[in-house]
């Protein structure tokens, strides 16, 4: 497969448009246009929607996953030296929020490209190619990847009051709270504040504006300092995670793996 062809595929997607793609190879709109035209013929499907911002195809979904393994590897082979490796990945905020930071600390070096996304969803950064790796609650492994599990984050339902409304939600797919209920044989779709910060989202809490579904190790010593209490005490809802990475042979992934399989030791529930 042309590897200018490939990269310029790659950079159409990251940039969102043609026009963004040239400035970024220093090449023209119509250069990029025929390499795209040139690889869409080579491999016999549309790659590229046209579209604001330009998206992959179906078919080209699984080539923006092998354009970012081979831009991985290659880069990893030239350098040798990590300070020009980047390394994308998606994590879910409270994981990000409380444990996820000190494995990218022990592995210094390459430059962090990091996204948030619902626990639910993160793994549909990988299928896009958009991420290398994944803090995930899918069990199933997203096609061209590995999978490790990490264990699971305990969450607590907290409130400054043992009244089920409202309702503090991270953001619209957030669905914990109303995963609680549902355990709680209480569904319904009680008033919601959307509240997309995990610090915020505490504080939320703390002020009396609803309840929510806290990870234990916040909640824990809020409840102890009496700023909440707990909806239903002695209840809990843990939501088992997964890291899920690229399929190749990469010995920054390979460290990356053992760094986040470490910091999940400490911080979740086996």
């Amino acid at each position: 497969m042309d590897q200018v062809q490939l990269t310029t595929f790659q950079a159409v997607i990251e940039t969102g448009s043609f026009e963004a793609a040239a400035r970024q190879l220093h090449v023209t709109p119509s250069a990029v246009s025929q390499r795209i035209k040139a690889l869409e013929s080579a491999v016999g499907q549309v790659l590229v929607r046209r579209a604001k911002p330009c998206v992959a195809t179906t078919a080209g979904q699984a080539l923006v996953r092998f354009a970012g393994q081979v831009a991985l590897l290659e880069r990893e082979a030239l350098a040798q030296a990590r300070d020009r490796t980047r390394v994308s990945i998606v994590v879910n905020a409270d994981s990000l929020h409380l444990w996820f930071l000190p494995a990218l600390a022990a592995v210094p070096g390459p430059q962090y490209g990091l996204h948030t996304d619902d626990q639910d969803f993160t793994a549909d950064l990988l299928r896009s190619g958009t991420a290398m790796a994944a803090v995930t609650a899918e069990h199933v492994p997203v096609q061209g990847c590995r999978i490790e599990p990490l264990g699971a984050m305990r969450y607590l339902a907290v409130g400054a009051s043992p009244e089920l409304v409202p309702m503090i939600v991270y953001n619209r797919k957030d669905q914990l709270q109303h995963r609680f209920l549902a355990t709680m044989d209480r569904p319904g779709n009680p008033p919601v504040h959307y509240v997309p910060s995990a610090a915020a989202f505490i504080e939320a809490i703390r002020l009396g504006l609803g309840w929510g579904m806290v990870p234990e190790s916040n909640a824990r010593p809020d409840i102890a300092a009496g700023h909440y209490v707990e909806m239903v005490p002695g209840t809990h809802l843990d939501v088992p995670l997964y890291w899920q990475y690229w399929k190749i042979d990469s010995a920054l992934l390979r460290e990356l793996t053992a760094a986040v399989k470490a910091a999940a030791a400490e911080a979740l529930r086996r």
